[in-house]
Parts: C-alpha cells; sequence; structure tokens
C-alpha cells in the first residue's frame, strides 16, 4: 500500500463574511470536498445529515454529477444544496439554496 496516489488539500479561504476552511481529498478513483466554518460544514455527498443532526451538526451537502463532480472547495459554492440536517435548517439554510449561499448563513447566523 502506498499513498503515492493521494493527494490532500487545506487551504484557508476567504469570503466577505469571514474565513473557513476548505479541504479537498483524492485518490485514484474517488475523491471528495468540504469547507468547514466555526458553526458548521458546506460538504459534498460523502457527508450523512442524519448523522449530523444526532451530533447536532449544522451540515449542507451539495451533490456533483458525472459532468460536473465536485472536486475542490470551490466547487461548493456554485452548487445546490441537496439535503440539510436540523441544526442547518434552523440557520436558515434550505435545499435548493447555492452552496455560496448556505455558507453565508453558517458563518453569520
Amino acid at each position: 500500500m502506498s499513498i503515492d496516489k493521494l493527494d490532500c488539500r487545506h487551504e484557508e479561504m476567504t469570503f466577505p463574511s469571514g474565513k473557513a476552511m476548505g479541504c479537498s481529498y483524492r485518490w485514484p478513483g474517488g475523491q471528495y470536498c468540504v469547507i468547514h466554518t466555526d458553526r458548521g460544514i458546506l460538504g459534498c455527498g460523502i457527508y450523512d445529515c442524519e448523522i449530523a443532526t444526532k451530533f447536532g451538526i449544522a451540515l449542507a451537502i451539495c451533490r456533483g454529477t458525472p459532468q460536473h463532480p465536485l472536486c475542490q472547495p470551490e466547487d461548493l459554492l456554485e452548487a445546490k444544496v441537496a439535503e440539510v440536517s436540523d441544526p442547518a435548517a434552523q440557520l436558515g439554510i434550505q435545499v435548493g439554496m447555492l452552496g455560496r449561499d448556505a455558507l453565508e448563513l453558517l458563518m453569520t447566523s
């Protein structure tokens, strides 16, 4: 087993409302990405809203498509939110809004 084909990226992202941590992970045959804030998470479809709700985590999930996969944290910003945890819904995050708008609520609510 080798880590030579694995790729990991963590970087501070700056937005009008503050800073967040963008992360992406890639390996042969797969990837996922996420943006972490101090109030919650904007992530791709690998995350689980039911579990996030049980732990009181505000989570908004965006899902990519084969034509437009979500590979880097920036990809989440223009993707539509497909699912939200209960704590995220309490912040006003709704299915169908852009990830950028959900992130704004995670950073300011």
